[in-house]
């Protein structure tokens, strides 16, 4: 059977058509190996499936083309349809990302800035009265007056006086902040130029009374800022043409003729024809505090009080004494109607009798004796300070303090934490006006201790003065008489103020801050003038042996020698080394009260402490 089919199929085979293939029919789809369906090319290729181990590369065959074909090739294999709407995908994606993250970003640093704001507001507090923008410059100028602003330690005072004076010329302004305000007639209204600002100022006092406590408190703080300010620019000059302000002593001109060098690596002097001052003088703002109404006791007098520090340091002795009176006068003037012979205006000395002294009558008078006491004056200034010592002596205890309340529970400190956190605090209220008594609290304690402080260090300091003397008492015996007697105030002020501060509240900042200064400056002059003692005693033998002929006498029986000499020596010796000692835990205990003080400041856990 098989012999007859062979020649049938062979018969077949040959009566095909020999003709190339009909084109026009449709072609069966590709095998999808390595490629998607033909829907989804960029361009129509050859339906044979293309396996890299079938491939035969045309760059042998055509080398010319070779290189377009493949960049074709690979272009069609890239761009599909798939890939188009994965980049577009991707292509929204990165602008919303990038739009959202940009958005986020500034968010979060406009709330960076917010909380920097909020904290700032909250260590220096401004009135609510005022524009954003006066209270911006009050905080900027508070910030960089603060020692520890730069790094260098240095403050750049131009700057400081700067934004308080761009301050006040705000608040005095009535279009501004300070509307109400009545510019007194006659008021010269100067332009002062800082920068390149022409501000306006009013030289006379104004009357505040139609403005709030909050604004007239923020208003005396700003003018004693920029008074401040003025202080440390009294004598400095500055360039218009560069805008930099030079101590006066580098200018060139006529009325230095000798001028200083400036320091390597600063700007070049400036040319006198292009200075002017940089800034007002402090009288005028002390001034204006003195002569404005609305103003309290306390504030006038504090302005009095500094003015005449201002003049003593400038040395006019004479002003500022006067000015030392005024001050005593101001504080007089507010006593309640009926109340006289508090204080000898001719001496500034407590009346033993007196029954009301006010606060502000204490400090005038302290200010006063702190006055005589640096001109020399030390009878007078001894004079005042003890009959301040005994009326302080005469104040009345403080009050049972109220039992402490029971600690809150964890709700109740989860709600005042974030109220904290979250709200403002107001204002603080008015401080005390002190026409008032004064409770002997613990800070007037320590301000005791300060006053023995300064006893101890006029009797250490004074002469041998004294005409009564007996005969016998020798000059050097009586200035080492008055010289133990300053040392026994010193250490009973070290010993209060010490004592004080170990036992008074931590809340109580105003006090602590007041004990610790008392404290550094009682230990100062302690160990001072043991020092000063010691090196007496260590003097050459000459200086002994004039110590022990001394002692010689016609009729009297005890006679110094030599061994007493000595034996003084090794006293002092032996106080000095128990003084370095406790120096050095006294240190340890202001530092840890001044790291305490730091942490206990609102903003120092953000870096603005």
């Amino acid at each position: 059977m098989l012999p007859s089919r062979i020649p049938i199929v062979r018969r077949i085979l040959d009566r095909r058509p020999l003709r190339p293939p009909n084109l026009k029919c449709n072609l069966p789809g590709p095998r999808l190996f390595t490629q998607n369906s033909q829907m989804l090319l960029v361009s129509r290729t050859s339906p044979r499936p293309e396996l890299p181990y079938l491939y035969v590369s045309s760059a042998s065959r055509f080398p010319q083309a070779a290189s377009s074909f493949q960049y074709q090739s690979r272009l069609a294999r890239y761009l599909t349809t798939e890939r188009k709407e994965r980049i577009k995908s991707e292509a929204k994606l990165t602008v919303h990302y990038l739009f959202y993250g940009h958005l986020i970003a500034g968010g979060v640093i406009a709330l960076i800035w917010l909380v920097s704001i909020e904290i700032k507001e909250r260590r220096y507090q401004t009135p609510p009265e005022w524009s954003f923008k006066t209270r911006s410059l009050y905080r900027t100028a508070r910030i960089i007056s603060e020692p520890n602003f730069s790094i260098s330690g240095i403050t750049e005072w131009p700057q400081v006086g700067n934004n308080y004076w761009v301050a006040l010329s705000r608040l005095e302004d009535p279009s501004l902040d300070g509307k109400g305000l009545q510019i007194p007639p006659g008021d010269d209204h100067r332009a002062y130029v800082v920068g390149i600002d022409a501000l306006g100022f009013t030289r006379n006092g104004l009357d505040l009374t139609p403005k709030s406590e909050e604004w007239r408190r923020g208003y005396y703080s700003a003018l004693m800022g920029a008074a401040r300010a003025a202080e440390h620019l009294d004598e400095e000059v500055r360039d218009t043409t560069r805008n930099i302000t030079f101590p006066a002593e580098h200018m060139i001109g006529p009325s230095n003729p000798r001028p200083k060098p400036v320091p390597h690596g600063a700007a070049s002097p400036p040319l006198e024809e292009n200075c002017v001052p940089a800034s007002e003088s402090p009288q005028t703002f002390y001034t204006k505090i003195l002569t404005s109404t609305g103003f309290s006791t306390r504030q006038r007098l504090d302005a009095a009080l500094a003015y005449a520090d201002w003049l003593d340091f400038k040395g006019l002795h004479e002003s500022a004494e006067e000015m030392y009176d005024w001050g005593l006068d101001i504080a007089m003037g507010a006593l309640p109607t009926g109340v006289n012979n508090v204080v000898d205006t001719q001496t500034g000395i407590i009346s033993n009798s007196a029954t009301y002294v006010s606060n502000n009558l204490l400090k005038a008078t302290t200010a006063l004796a702190i006055h005589h006491a640096q001109n020399h004056n030390l009878t007078s200034a001894l004079s005042i300070l003890l009959s301040v010592l005994r009326a302080r002596k005469q104040l009345s205890l403080p009050p049972i303090p109220d039992p402490p309340k029971a600690e809150l529970s964890t709700m109740e400190w989860i709600i005042s934490t974030a109220k904290f956190i979250l709200i403002t605090p107001p204002y603080p209220p008015p401080p005390p006006s002190g026409d008032e008594v004064p409770i002997r609290t613990p800070k007037a304690i320590c301000e005791e201790a300060a006053i023995m402080a300064h006893i101890g260090e006029i009797l250490f300091a004074s002469p041998n003065d004294d005409p009564k003397a007996p005969r016998k008492a020798t000059k050097r015996q009586d200035t080492l008489r008055k010289q133990q007697s300053g040392l026994s105030w010193t250490r009973d002020a070290v010993d209060v103020s010490e004592s004080t501060l170990t036992s008074l509240d931590e809340a109580d900042l105003d006090g602590r801050q007041t004990c610790a200064e008392c404290l550094r400056t009682g230990m100062d002059n302690w160990s001072a003038m043991v020092r000063k003692m010691l090196k007496d005693q260590q003097h050459p033998v000459s200086t002994k042996e004039e110590k022990v002929d001394n002692g010689r006498g016609w009729f009297w029986e005890r006679q110094s020698t030599t061994e007493e000499v000595e034996e003084d020596e090794g006293e002092w010796e032996h106080e000095l080394q128990l003084v370095d000692e406790r120096m050095g835990s006294i240190q340890r205990l202001l530092e840890n009260e001044a790291a305490s003080r730091e942490l206990r400041k609102p903003g120092a856990w953000f870096g603005l402490g």
